[in-house]
């Protein structure tokens, strides 16, 4: 009977792992070894060509600041989908009569397509659109901005607009690790006199600590492939001074150059890897079990 449960769990193993290999694995490798090729459109045969795609990288200053440009969209949102998200958490985790409202209200912008994102944010972001005429009626004109097509702001008005649209699924997440902490440690710092502060910093924070490397991990991950945002906003404009890697790597394909877009993509997924696994590794080991 053992032998046969060992069976069966195998048999549902190795499909998986089949389907996993062939639509995961084998691709990974494949583009690897094209990373290192002349592989374009306009060539039948290829030619190993060693390291010059990753050279070409690393001396177009387009693709320098489409790097720099993504690890700066990278840890904007991080920062302000996980900070935005758990105040949001906190404010409706309490008793309110409105909380499941107000809720499903923060959520709702995560479930747009960026399409629709981008069709409301053009107008009101244009040089003469609502936002700047909001400011304007106030007297704010000092606050007033080309949102889009100002070149040293625009990669953080694209980082504004994910951190609203998303920060309502890092939310949901946080309420669920939330809801999760036992009421009879606030209970028991309330009897020993702590404040509100001190509870938050000493039992939320922690006990919520695997919520937070969750949401870091999905945050990162998103910030470093950003692509869609880019794409419909700015086409990663003004010029280039809103590339990304993901835009550049249309580029490559769109022109043909199909080794040098495969070379950047690998290069992506290699910063990914070093960056993600040593950080959740590290988040990891800070927690705290109940």
């Amino acid at each position: 009977m053992k032998t046969t449960k060992q069976l069966y769990s195998y048999y549902l193993v190795l499909p998986a792992l089949l389907i996993y290999s062939i639509f995961f694995v084998i691709p990974a490798f494949a583009g690897f070894y094209y990373s290192f090729t002349d592989w374009r459109m306009d060539r039948l045969t290829l030619e190993f060509i060693g390291w010059n795609n990753f050279r070409t990288i690393f001396s177009d200053k387009t693709l320098i600041l489409a790097l720099k440009n993504t690890l700066i969209f990278a840890v904007v949102t991080v920062l302000g989908k996980n900070l935005v998200g758990i105040a949001l958490a906190v404010a409706l985790n309490m008793k309110l009569r409105t909380r499941n409202l107000l809720r499903a209200i923060f959520y709702s912008p995560s479930i747009l397509s960026i399409l629709v994102i981008g069709i409301i944010f053009t107008p009101i972001l244009r040089t003469e659109g609502t936002l700047n005429h909001v400011f304007d009626t106030l007297g704010l004109h000092s606050l007033s901005q080309a949102w889009l097509t100002n070149p040293n702001i625009v990669v953080f008005t694209i980082a504004m607009i994910s951190i609203w649209q998303h920060a309502g699924f890092q939310m949901a997440i946080y309420l669920a690790g939330l809801q999760s902490i036992s009421n009879e440690y606030y209970e028991a710092a309330t009897i020993d006199g702590a404040g509100s502060w001190k509870k938050f910093t000493n039992i939320t924070l922690p006990l919520l600590l695997p919520a937070i490397n969750i949401n870091v991990m999905l945050t990162l991950i998103g910030g470093l492939k950003v692509f869609s945002e880019v794409f419909v906003l700015t086409g990663g404009g003004p010029g280039n001074a809103s590339q990304v890697v993901g835009t550049i790597i249309l580029r490559a394909f769109g022109e043909g150059n199909w080794g040098l877009g495969t070379a950047i993509n690998t290069l992506l997924f290699v910063a990914v890897t070093i960056i993600a696994i040593p950080l959740l590794i590290f988040m990891r080991r800070k927690e705290v079990a109940e």
